[in-house]
């Protein structure tokens, strides 16, 4: 675990402080002790603005490590709709923020990427070692190169500054408070919402995009939040790490499993007309044991099953649409 680091001693500014991994990280840092964690959202800071970026760090002066979740993001079709949106927020956030936190000697910057930023055909699993073989899959392309840009600029630091900014590559994240607006969400809580809408209306049918056949892999949300702990404890190096779970599932077996776990027992339908993204996604897990000892821990069913409950209830209580 992430215990035998000297937490008291960090104050830890987390930008996406408020957003579905961050509000788990923040947390996770409490449990650890952390001496200060600091979530920032953009209602008060616009990390794309020059002067906002600035007037962050004059605000936190005792910051000792940046972790970097604030991102704009979304599914297949909103990448799709704001490429550029998506490159452009993505790339100038992450290279103030970088910049002015070398600038205000905040001693770490742990930047968070995407696996996004691998090529289509990567060979599976996905090893750090072939991040720059080939041009990541088309419509989320923007997003990946943006964010795989920041792991230029830390390399590119560490060689002439010697400033200690690592990088990490997480794979989908999925749990409780996960993002479940139509537009921008992601295939297990847009799967999880569209079963329970067709179950309140009595629609006996849903609809996908794609074919059901590419493979995804996902990390259950609390995990990554481990993992992103070790990292910021334990981990110094220049060389990009993944963060995953180490197992794959197509998208039609992880409908099949949903519609399991919900009792839903409409039929579920594709529409090929629409993409259906990266053809397969599974990491090699192996350096994130070998250099701070992350291992994913949570069952996949178990997780599912939680995520499954969280937003039932949420949608029992009136929070979610």
């Amino acid at each position: 675990m992430a215990h035998d680091f000297d937490w008291p001693a960090q104050r830890v500014i987390v930008t996406g402080g408020y957003g579905f991994l961050g509000r788990h990280l923040c947390a996770r840092l409490n449990a650890l002790g952390c001496g200060g964690v600091y979530p920032i959202s953009a209602a008060h800071y616009d990390l794309r603005e020059q002067v906002s970026v600035q007037r962050l760090y004059a605000d936190y002066p005792d910051a000792t490590m940046v972790v970097h979740l604030a991102a704009t993001v979304g599914g297949i079709g909103a990448n799709s709709l704001q490429p550029g949106t998506f490159f452009y927020d993505n790339l100038i956030m992450g290279i103030m923020l970088m910049e002015y936190a070398r600038r205000a000697g905040v001693p770490k910057f742990v930047g968070i990427g995407t696996i996004c930023s691998y090529p289509k055909y990567t060979p599976v699993p996905f090893r750090e070692e072939d991040l720059w073989n080939g041009y990541p899959e088309e419509t989320n392309a923007p997003y990946g190169l943006a964010k795989k840009m920041l792991l230029v600029q830390a390399q590119a630091y560490r060689q002439e500054f010697g400033y200690n900014a690592i990088h990490l590559l997480p794979v989908n994240l999925y749990g409780p408070g996960d993002n479940f607006d139509p537009v921008s969400s992601h295939a297990i809580p847009a799967i999880i919402k569209k079963m329970y809408d067709a179950q309140q209306s009595g629609e006996d049918h849903i609809v996908l995009w794609g074919d059901g056949t590419p493979t995804r892999e996902f990390l259950y949300v609390e995990d990554a939040a481990e993992g992103i702990a070790l990292a910021m404890a334990r981990y110094n190096d220049p060389d990009p790490v993944n963060l995953g779970a180490g197992f794959e599932i197509s998208i039609k077996d992880l409908a099949i499993l949903i519609a399991q776990l919900m009792d839903f027992t409409g039929e579920i339908r594709w529409d090929t007309s629409r993409p259906g993204g990266q053809p397969r996604r599974m990491l090699d897990t192996t350096r994130a044991w070998e250099r701070f000892g992350f291992r994913a821990r949570t069952d996949f069913r178990t997780g599912l099953r939680r995520t499954i409950d969280w937003y039932r209830e949420a949608r029992a209580r009136g929070e979610l649409p």
